[in-house]
């Protein structure tokens, strides 16, 4: 070989062994894209924000916020409406069932016990396992979990979230999320 293709080759070998070693630039901001229901008798915009885990277990995918609704008409004429909002763990949650505050026949209602903390305003709640589409929803597969519109409202004025829930064998799964300027995801979802 000649000592220029030596060269080379390092250089190339170097470059290549620096990127697979540097870090993944992290995603920052609100991705929005477009989809449709399964009957396809609607599209509607996704906005999607990729937060962190914190702390243990380590879990290979990163969590997701998202919001799904139907913007508004150009020029004001139509308003948003807000569909869904989840977080997406990636991993099965650990389900509760609660019993309604009216039995009747043999219900019970799946939940997912949450902490979180909004801006250092800390509350719990359960929210309900999160589907893959309304109106034609399919069974949860309980790794995400249905964020109720009175909590995404403060969560999308927020600067940060920090939220927790049990993996189905008891483990602490803590997240961290910083909310981009959402007020883009406000005005399209007509969240209010």
């Amino acid at each position: 070989m000649k000592p220029t293709s030596i060269v080379l080759l390092g250089l190339l070998a170097g470059g290549a062994l620096a990127m697979a070693q540097s870090p993944a630039p992290a995603h920052s901001g609100w991705s929005a894209a477009q989809k449709s229901d399964p009957a396809g008798t609607y599209t509607f915009t996704r906005f999607t924000l990729g937060g962190s885990f914190l702390g243990s277990p380590p879990l290979a995918d990163r969590p997701a916020l998202i919001v799904d609704c139907i913007p508004g008409g150009q020029g004001g004429g139509r308003k948003g409406k807000f569909l869904n909002a989840a977080v997406l763990v990636g991993t099965t949650l650990k389900i509760d069932y609660v019993e309604p505050a009216e039995i009747r026949g043999v219900s019970y209602y799946p939940k997912v016990a949450v902490h979180y903390d909004i801006d250092g305003d800390a509350g719990q709640d359960k929210w309900s396992p999160g589907t893959d589409r309304v109106p034609a929803a399919t069974p949860s597969d309980k790794t995400s979990a249905s964020i109720p519109k009175s909590v995404i409202r403060k969560v999308l004025r927020g600067h940060s979230l920090s939220l927790s829930a049990d993996d189905e064998h008891g483990a602490e799964v803590r997240m961290q999320f910083d909310i981009a300027d959402a007020r883009a995801v406000e005005a399209a979802c007509n969240i209010d």
